[in-house]
């Protein structure tokens, strides 16, 4: 009896997989998943918004067994970690120090182990399901924006990221089957050749678009960076072309002018590396034209956010100064004050951000910089309230940790997380009660003044019943024609404009870091 007890606690040979080497033989790679997990509870422990310690973490991530197989339960007891299974006793293992991460990988590995020898399910989950079921259990366990990344989707991440590796043109179906070259980068390859949005493409490296889909299109377009690709064009009637150009990695468009008369429309899709000087080229495009510009509009409906500090890029082209917004979380590096250096290119006209209930995350920042620092109007819903930052832990199974380390906190102090941006005009109950708030704006009354005041005083912690009754002034919803209606009657109206605008006096948060 004291043999076979030394054999579960040492080696953890699971009772239902002795005299198997069928069983035993099966390929799992027990080292590479005690170095992820003993990889993410090293990343997360100092860094997670409530403090929980690595035994915690492991047992937590140990949950995903029984999310594999519901037969198979994990206890700690005593000093030791069990595994049951059906029941029955499968394994024991003596728990690691507490402090120690690589231990408690090891330690998950070797339960792991035994599960894979002893349940099938686990075994056809194989060594990437059974990690991915492990980080997704121990991430359910936090907030709803750390989450694990396989390898595959993690490596399209990091492209997507960075910029795909194109040519600096979209491709795009025609009714009559063909494609067209679209959406051409002014900085890209097609844009330096000379090629043209409506340059009709006939074949790509020789082989021909006819009867192709439109994404089969696209992906011959794309190809590792410094690569080359043929596009066999036409152009109007003149005989078909080749041309070789070099494909490079090329940010994604994330800015797109528009006008609705003398109203500058810049729709901002999603926050990439180089947003905000995209975002300034494109102001200072529009406002170096013949047209009279009256005011501007920010378009963030729909935009899911992306990185913070282009955010804060963007608000700078907006704002001579102030704070845009600060985060604050356990770790030392999180901890940021994020300040505006730049100057008003708008020289002082209207603006009006217009957000609906998918704006998010670096997004909602934007509008709350500008609307707490009195340089614009939010007119939409109440946005989503996404206002966690997460930070990236590359993995060794070539995977990715996203782990929200800290919290994002609006120019006048109210945190983003959960409240999401509350609207100055609220367009989301319909248009009635718009063109009644609308009629007393014009009167210089602010309809939603004590809403907001209530939303701007608002501080964490907040439970889930004081969220709900802050949002209920402006529900969320789809952006929609309302939107740019408002911001045009606003842009259009200096009296409506500045009772819109009116609210708390802009403040300084306390600098969470130098």
């Amino acid at each position: 009896m004291k043999r076979a007890l030394v054999l579960l606690l040492l080696g953890l040979l699971p009772l239902s997989a002795r005299g198997d080497p069928a069983v035993l033989g099966r390929h799992l790679n027990t080292r590479l998943v005690a170095e992820v997990c003993a990889t993410a509870f090293a990343f997360m422990e100092p860094r997670i918004l409530e403090p929980e310690p690595v035994p915690t973490l492991a047992f937590w991530t140990l949950g995903g067994l029984a999310a594999l197989d519901g037969r198979l339960h994990t206890e700690l007891q005593g000093g030791l970690l069990r595994l049951v299974f059906a029941g029955q006793l499968l394994a024991l293992r003596p728990a690691p120090a507490a402090d120690d991460a690589a231990g408690w990988g090891e330690a998950v590995a070797a339960l792991v182990r035994a599960a894979f020898d002893a349940a099938e399910p686990v075994r056809q989950a194989g060594t990437q399901g059974i990690v991915r079921a492990l980080l997704d259990e121990l991430c359910l366990h936090l907030d709803p924006y750390s989450r694990y990344v396989p390898p595959a989707e993690a490596d399209a991440d990091r492209v997507h990221r960075a910029g795909t590796a194109g040519i600096g043109a979209a491709i795009v179906a025609t009714r009559d089957g063909g494609f067209v070259l679209d959406d051409i980068a002014p900085d890209g390859p097609a844009a330096a050749a000379d090629l043209r949005a409506g340059d009709r493409v006939l074949a790509v490296d020789g082989r021909t678009l006819r009867g192709q889909t439109a994404e089969t299109a696209a992906a011959l377009l794309a190809g590792p960076e410094e690569t080359q690709v043929v596009l066999t064009l036409r152009r109007l009637r003149a005989a078909p072309l080749d041309v070789t150009l070099q494909r490079v990695l090329v940010p994604p468009r994330t800015v797109r002018t528009d006008w609705h008369g003398d109203v500058l429309v810049l729709r901002i899709s999603a926050f990439a590396i180089d947003t905000g000087a995209r975002l300034a080229d494109a102001l200072a495009e529009g406002l170096a034209g013949t047209r009279r510009v009256r005011g501007i509009v920010l378009d963030l409906r729909g935009n899911r956010g992306g990185v913070l500090r282009e955010a804060v890029a963007a608000a700078a082209v907006l704002l001579a100064e102030g704070v845009v917004a600060t985060t604050e979380g356990r770790d030392k590096a999180a901890l940021h004050r994020f300040v505006a250096h730049g100057f008003d290119m708008a020289a002082g006209l209207p603006v009006v951000v217009a957000v609906d209930g998918t704006s998010a995350s670096a997004a909602e920042i934007l509008a709350a910089a500008l609307a707490d620092q009195h340089r614009a109007v939010v007119v939409g819903s109440a946005t989503l309230g996404k206002g966690l930052v997460q930070t990236i832990a590359p993995l060794p199974d070539g995977g990715e940790l996203f782990v929200s380390w800290s919290r994002l906190i609006a120019p006048l102090g109210w945190p983003v997380q959960g409240l999401g941006v509350l609207p100055q005009v609220c367009t989301s109950e319909g248009a009635p009660p718009l063109l009644h708030q609308l009629g007393r704006l014009a009167h210089g009354v602010q309809p939603m003044a004590a809403a907001l005041a209530r939303h701007r005083a608002a501080r964490t912690p907040l439970s889930p019943t004081e969220i709900l009754a802050i949002r209920t002034a402006c529900p969320a919803a789809e952006g929609g024609p309302l939107d740019l209606l408002a911001a045009q009657r606003l842009i259009h109206d200096p009296t409506a404009y500045a009772a819109a605008l009116l609210g708390p006096a802009p403040t300084s948060v306390a600098a969470a870091a130098p």
